[in-house]
């Protein structure tokens, strides 16, 4: 019945997003699966009719989490104003104090090189779609050199709000989110500025 398989993918989803939020929030070894199903209102026995083990719904989670920031990024605009309101929103005081509604990877990067191969793996080819997605705004006529610039920006905003958020000094972490900003725009300019100054045709890596 097409009601039995949409309620099922319903609760699937409703799964994927409480154990989303909780794992950014209390890190992924901070529930079992017991917590997880009861965040969800829904029985223990539930589970294993949708995830095989926890680490299947970890991996799953991480690409749900990415594919949704995906669409976060996809709903701004397709050029570099569009991209500068994506980094200004990620480096923002709001975004420091949600870790539960924000990125997979700021709350939880630490705990993913640990993971299994297959996690980082799913989590890698997620990851590369919100990365291509900036790299068709940085440099759209050469997506290859602009994919490497847009994993150092991501990096670099990143690591800026997992600092913010591991200080205490309230004030020092809302200066360090918009130096953040500052940073990342001036990358944005200065490949901007590289690739303007290439010969016609050709990237400024390419020259």
């Amino acid at each position: 019945m097409r009601y039995a398989k949409d309620q099922k993918q319903a609760t699937r989803q409703r799964i994927l997003e409480t154990a989303g939020r909780r794992f950014k929030q209390d890190g992924i070894d901070g529930a079992g699966v017991a917590a997880l199903m009861a965040d969800a209102g829904l029985t223990n026995g539930a589970f294993y009719a949708h995830f095989a083990s926890k680490e299947d719904l970890v991996a799953n989670v991480l690409a749900d989490q990415l594919r949704a920031q995906r669409e976060s990024l996809d709903a701004e605009p397709a050029d570099r104003a569009g991209l500068e309101a994506f980094i200004r929103l990620y480096l923002s005081p709001e975004h420091r104090d949600q870790s539960a509604d924000g990125c997979p990877s700021a709350a939880l990067l630490a705990e993913i090189v640990r993971r299994p191969d297959e996690t980082r793996q799913i989590f890698t080819d997620e990851l590369m779609g919100v990365i291509d997605d900036i790299a068709s705004r940085l440099g759209p006529a050469d997506l290859a050199a602009a994919r490497t610039d847009a994993l150092t920006v991501f990096g670099l905003m990143i690591g800026t709000l997992q600092l913010a958020r591991a200080l205490t000094d309230r004030d020092l972490s809302d200066q360090l989110l918009a130096r953040g900003v500052q940073t990342a725009l001036a990358l944005l300019d200065n490949r901007a500025s590289s690739d303007a100054g290439a010969p016609a045709g050709r990237s400024a890596r390419a020259a």
